[in-house]
């Protein structure tokens, strides 16, 4: 028979709450991340996505709800647990004049059990700086460095916490390949992060998450189609004067959605080349003239604004 831990989501948790003084950072949030796949949290600075993180890696407690990881709680000093994850933190600062490989050592000595400095090397691609010191590493060098750290012990669950934040395309693309990698032998991640390509290539749920609560939830794909169009127009008319309204906007032909922020207004519509010329049309009857004008397809970022009003990278 298969023990209930085993069977039990990698993480879970109902009516989680965590406060700072008068502040709720994480305000009765329910979540459950499945066994074996990729989980994204998404949301602005300040939604409590890292504070809820930290709560599941064991790093702070809760004021109240309920928490399991790997169908066990956080108790004692959490070592048998600890030993079956992986933590990726924002931000890792490692001693300057330690070598590549005395670094993964270290963390190694850490687990029970895990890959070798040789395998975690190649996984994340640093085998040539084995001898290297930290100090001389770029900054994505160094980013792989932490995700290698947090790998060392083969971990059933990973944590990483805005993995790619500041890094060159490149290194971000070559951190999407080593998850990719992991989901492929079955392992768990969680990630957060407000890169939404990041978010539509890698995760197979998302949760998309403001002023602590889970405000969506789905397959990425499912949630941009929840918004019952495939582009988005984008306009500004400056102080141009103009009898423009939102019902006249959503009277043109493939126009399901209007939404106005002072200038800028956000049209959501199923054929592109059917807006765009009737908008054209429209604007110079009202007698406006658009300071700027784009299109693009549908994101995450997309389904954001429709639920709050406001960008994903406003804070």
């Amino acid at each position: 028979m298969t023990p209930l831990s085993e069977t039990a989501p990698a993480v879970f948790c109902r009516a989680l709450v965590k406060r700072y003084g008068d502040i709720t950072a994480v305000d009765g949030l329910d979540l459950e991340v499945r066994r074996g796949e990729c989980f994204g949290m998404l949301g602005p600075n300040g939604a409590g996505k890292t504070t809820t993180v930290e709560i599941f890696e064991g790093l702070r407690v809760p004021d109240g709800g309920e928490v399991q990881v790997l169908g066990d709680g956080w108790r004692g000093d959490g070592l048998a647990l600890r030993a079956r994850l992986g933590i990726q933190l924002q931000e890792t600062k490692f001693p300057e004049k330690l070598r590549v490989s005395e670094v993964v050592t270290l963390f190694r000595s850490f687990y029970p059990r895990g890959l070798s400095v040789a395998e975690n090397l190649a996984l994340v691609g640093l085998e040539e700086k084995a001898d290297a010191l930290v100090r001389t590493l770029s900054g994505g060098q160094k980013q792989r460095l932490s995700l290698g750290c947090a790998l060392t012990g083969d971990p059933e669950l990973l944590f990483l916490d805005e993995p790619t934040t500041g890094l060159d395309p490149q290194s971000r693309h070559q951190t999407w390949e080593i998850v990719q990698g992991l989901k492929a032998r079955g392992r768990t991640v969680l990630l957060t992060t407000h890169y939404m390509e990041e978010a539509a290539r890698l995760c197979d749920r998302v949760a998309i998450v403001d002023h602590g609560k889970v405000i969506a939830l789905g397959k990425p794909r499912d949630l941009i189609a929840s918004l019952g169009a495939e582009h988005i127009v984008e306009f500004a008319l400056g102080e141009t004067a103009t009898a423009l309204t939102d019902h006249l906007l959503q009277t043109l032909p493939g126009v399901d959605g209007v939404a106005r922020d002072g200038e800028n207004w956000r049209l959501t519509v199923r054929e592109v080349h059917l807006v765009v010329p009737a908008l054209m049309r429209v604007l110079t009857e009202s007698g406006a003239e658009p300071t700027h004008l784009t299109t693009h397809h549908a994101t995450l970022e997309d389904v954001f604004m429709a639920l709050t009003g406001r960008r994903l990278r406003d804070g």
